[in-house]
């Protein structure tokens, strides 16, 4: 199964969480660097971060190395990703689904009945509920369009506070990472800090962009 791949900028990331139901004050901002005074620019609080990568062999190597790290427990939401181009769907998903609590979402909200019918399932089993879900329809409606003759594949990953623990979720993983205590104030700083480990391992690699999820 394959998916249209989805952008994920504040205009487009607002227009899918309408479509998804999720109202309230939250909004996408983007993230215009990983370090000091552009951080400071991030409004707060902010509850989530998105990641956008080149999939690369260093990284995938990587993540062989990284198998073993995966964590979590009943407090911690996470999807496998099984269809093709469906990483900045999922990584959506794990953003709201660990922020639960904050957010507000309007009746018959397509997301809110998703995590309310997955609530007690497993990792795959949730996959498995996604396929034909109406959030696969909402997304469809934005794609991002490469230039023709590219052949980089790109990956969402998403970064949130669970309980003051800082988890990465990466739907081609077994299980989310985590990197260890952070606090609604440093949030940003911590997962950015991770994030530049990315591009650091990626030395020649410059294609590399976040986004926030923030309370205006």
């Amino acid at each position: 199964m394959e998916w249209t791949a989805m952008e994920i900028n504040p205009e487009v990331g607002k227009t899918i969480m309408s479509k998804l139901g999720v109202s309230g004050h939250w909004r996408f901002v983007d993230i215009l660097g990983l370090e000091g005074e552009q951080l400071t620019a991030v409004p707060k609080p902010s509850c989530a971060l998105m990641l956008l990568f080149p999939l690369t062999q260093q990284h995938e190597e990587f993540r062989i190395q990284q198998a073993n790290k995966v964590t979590g427990g009943s407090d911690v939401y996470f999807l496998k990703q099984v269809a093709s181009n469906s990483c900045g769907t999922i990584a959506l998903v794990h953003a709201i689904a660990n922020n639960k609590a904050k957010m507000t979402f309007e009746n018959g909200s397509v997301l809110k009945t998703f995590l309310d019918e997955t609530a007690g399932m497993s990792p795959d089993e949730r996959s498995k509920h996604l396929e034909g879900n109406k959030i696969n329809y909402c997304q469809h409606t934005f794609s991002l369009m490469q230039p023709e003759g590219e052949q980089v594949n790109f990956h969402f990953i998403a970064f949130v506070n669970v309980n003051g623990q800082l988890y990465e979720f990466d739907g081609k993983m077994n299980g989310p990472v985590n990197h260890g205590a952070t606090k609604d104030e440093t949030f940003v700083t911590d997962a950015a800090k991770v994030c530049r480990s990315f591009m650091e391992r990626e030395k020649d690699e410059v294609r590399f962009s976040a986004v926030a999820l923030c309370q205006s």
